[in-house]
């Protein structure tokens, strides 16, 4: 396999990725239809999140686009760095008539007790971070030994044609849309020193929808 190409983002200060979510957000949606609808996260979405239960912790939440999934036992809390799109959010909440606890927050310093949550999810987040395994480690810190991490995440296709145009695209997509779509969400779980449960990749191997948990399973 070619080495990946990943733009540096380690320069970008807090302060810029919130803005740049924060101008995003009104039309955000609109642009989001095609992932949603044409490649099917919507389906990954109402598949993974069927297994949320107890106190869920939505990571980097942006407008909300997981909350019409959540079953009706869930206690939910959903954080993000943009106040922007969290004000998409509690309208998407208020339409779905949802009770939910929004705050702006790092995803990289996540402000609850150790083992605050039963289930914590994110999706389509890791990719945008500074640093996804710091993201990564803090949603393990906050989850219950004996809880559940679900994620849906975008990675390097396992067709090489396409795999090669996002090695170099890379940059590109990252300074117009904030996202590093051709990371090992995988090896990123490895590294924050996360257990995989299951796993499973669609759309050329790009889509990955994982549940891991804290701890080694024994």
């Amino acid at each position: 396999m070619a080495p990946t190409q990943q733009p540096d983002t380690d320069t970008l200060l807090k302060d810029e990725l919130q803005r740049r979510w924060d101008t995003l957000a009104p039309n955000y949606n609109k642009a989001d239809w095609i992932i949603e609808h044409l490649l099917g996260v919507k389906h990954l979405r109402r598949e993974l999140l069927s297994r949320a239960s107890g106190a869920v912790l939505d990571v980097a939440c942006g407008t909300g686009a997981n909350f019409p999934f959540y079953n009706g036992y869930a206690t939910l809390t959903a954080v993000d760095l943009s106040p922007g799109m969290l004000d998409q959010a509690q309208k998407r909440a208020d339409q779905l008539d949802l009770a939910v606890d929004l705050k702006v927050m790092d995803a990289e310093a996540l402000n609850f007790p150790d083992g605050s949550f039963d289930t914590v999810v994110s999706s389509l987040s890791t990719c945008t971070v500074p640093d996804p395994v710091r993201q990564l480690r803090e949603m393990g810190r906050v989850c219950r030994d004996d809880g559940h991490i679900l994620l849906i995440e975008h990675g390097r296709s396992r067709w090489r044609w396409f795999a090669w145009y996002q090695d170099r695209t890379v940059g590109t997509a990252f300074s117009v849309v904030g996202c590093r779509w051709n990371q090992d969400p995988l090896a990123l779980i490895q590294q924050a020193g996360l257990q995989v449960i299951d796993f499973q990749r669609t759309g050329g191997g790009i889509f990955y929808t994982i549940e891991a948990t804290p701890m080694a399973q024994t």
